[in-house]
């Protein structure tokens, strides 16, 4: 049920669903570019849940709306998912306005929560796991990021609490971190103290613990997390009614 699919001359793995979907995700991948075509227990739940998926190759980018060499030289791939990646999904499986939901892993989980921050209409559903929010402490140390800001500063003014919306935040946000995940943690407890001050509304998991930032953990969350995404997209779909 997956398949390798170009997308406006981009690679994406897509996951076909054994029945008609009602609702779709996109899954942003981490820094290690690992998609979820050959992973069984995202694909299992999928499956179950009947949910179609699509994962865009978007190499060492961060998701961000800056250009970055290695993914593409004209077009950044924030914009590449907005009118590229989303078109794609809706007409693939004709799909309501509001049942496209977005999530990730690690540089992809931060990617899925910013661009639900700053795009809340095209993504009402949003899940981080182990969201790498903090990406302005990985400048300087000979990655893509290095190109794409002149500073460690103008880095961090473009993370995604600097994005959260003064009005019509997504209604359906999630993210979750291995209490042991010492990179990360602070990050993302930032990040709900912030949602939490401006009365955003958002659930999270900061308790479960398998393993740190690891596979064992990213895989320990699949089921939460997509039944989240799920359960936030059926609610709007009756919302809508």
């Amino acid at each position: 049920m997956w398949s390798q699919q170009t997308i406006a001359g981009k690679i994406a793995d897509v996951f076909d669903p054994p029945g008609k979907p009602r609702f779709a995700v996109i899954y942003l991948h981490g820094i290690g570019l690992e998609t979820l075509h050959d992973n069984p227990i995202y694909t299992g739940i999928l499956q179950r849940l009947n949910v179609a998926c699509v994962c865009p190759h978007g190499q060492r980018s961060w998701w961000l709306d800056r250009v970055c060499a290695e993914f593409d030289p004209s077009i950044s791939p924030e914009q590449y998912l907005r009118e590229s990646v989303v078109p794609y999904c809706r007409a693939r499986w004709n799909l309501a306005p509001r049942a496209l939901g977005v999530f990730g892993i690690s540089m992809g989980g931060q990617g899925a929560l910013r661009l639900a921050l700053r795009h809340p209409q095209l993504f009402p559903a949003a899940a981080g796991i182990a969201s790498a929010l903090d990406f302005h402490e990985c400048y300087g140390q000979s990655s893509p990021l290095d190109d794409m800001y002149t500073s460690k500063e103008q880095c961090r003014q473009d993370t995604a609490l600097m994005h959260i919306p003064h009005h019509d935040p997504p209604p359906h946000l999630f993210f979750c971190i291995d209490p042991k995940d010492v990179d990360w943690f602070r990050g993302n407890d930032r990040l709900d103290e912030k949602l939490t001050a401006l009365g955003v509304p958002h659930a999270i998991d900061f308790t479960t613990s398998a393993g740190g930032h690891s596979w064992e953990y990213f895989n320990r969350m699949a089921e939460p997390t997509l039944r989240f995404l799920t359960d936030g997209l059926e609610k709007e779909s009756r919302r809508l009614l």
